[in-house]
């Protein structure tokens, strides 16, 4: 008999693609594995190059996934939060880690180790086809990401930042669109491949055009329709 899984536990773990369509049984059995960890703002969860000890689910909070320079510039590759999984890649291939995650604020994991993780793959092959999906899903976003750096200016990217951003979590008021921005410019510096003085820069910019106004983290972009077609205009 398998104890009786947590409710809010189980929650979060529906919201996951990997385990859709478990029963209750296998939940529960699911759940009797995996360990709940804590973090606070910026602590490291694990470095790129560490040796993979297991999978993670966001429970509360967000997580950044970013890679690193020689030189300490950092490209994020993804800021995660409640009901997304993360590092299946490394429990597959047996290599370590390939980037380096760190809590955006305070942050609840539910981790599942290498082995248990395994397991379950092995005794639900569903939920082992379900990786297949979710890492090609990651991979055609790397795709993009890599694409962007290459064909794409700072405006262009930043841009594109700030139109993702009113989709996700703007209000709206008649053409206008208010966002908070998730950070300082360092932080949306390493979001979209560049430094903190060319985002300083090209805000500015958008700012003196008339298609955003700046008051300190919130942004208002006062045209959608001008800022998508100065974007095709850039692409």
């Amino acid at each position: 008999m398998f104890p009786k899984p947590n409710s809010e536990q189980v929650s979060v773990l529906r919201r996951v693609a990997l385990f859709a369509g478990l029963t209750e049984q296998e939940f529960g059995d699911l759940e009797a594995r995996v360990v709940t960890r804590y973090y606070d703002a910026a602590t490291m969860i694990f470095s790129e190059g560490d040796p993979c000890a297991g999978l993670f689910i966001v429970e509360s909070g967000h997580v950044r996934i970013f890679k690193s320079s020689a030189n300490g510039r950092e490209q994020v590759l993804s800021i995660d939060g409640p009901g997304s999984s993360f590092a299946e890649l490394p429990v597959f291939d047996g290599g370590p880690y390939p980037a380096s995650a760190v809590a955006v604020n305070q942050l609840s994991l539910l981790f599942l180790s290498k082995q248990d993780f395994r397991a379950m793959c092995v005794k639900y092959p569903e939920v082992a086809l379900k990786v297949l999906s979710v890492v090609g899903s990651r991979l055609r976003k790397l795709v993009g990401i890599i694409e962007e750096l290459s064909f794409t200016t700072v405006r262009h990217r930043l841009i594109a930042l700030l139109l993702r951003l009113a989709k996700t979590e703007g209000v709206k008021k008649g053409t206008a669109v208010t966002i908070t921005l998730p950070a300082h410019n360092q932080e949306l510096a390493a979001q979209i491949g560049t430094v903190r003085e060319l985002v300083s820069r090209n805000m500015s910019r958008l700012q003196q055009e008339g298609m955003i106004d700046i008051d300190g983290r919130t942004i208002v972009l006062r045209d959608l329709a001008a800022l998508k077609r100065t974007l095709e205009e850039s692409g």
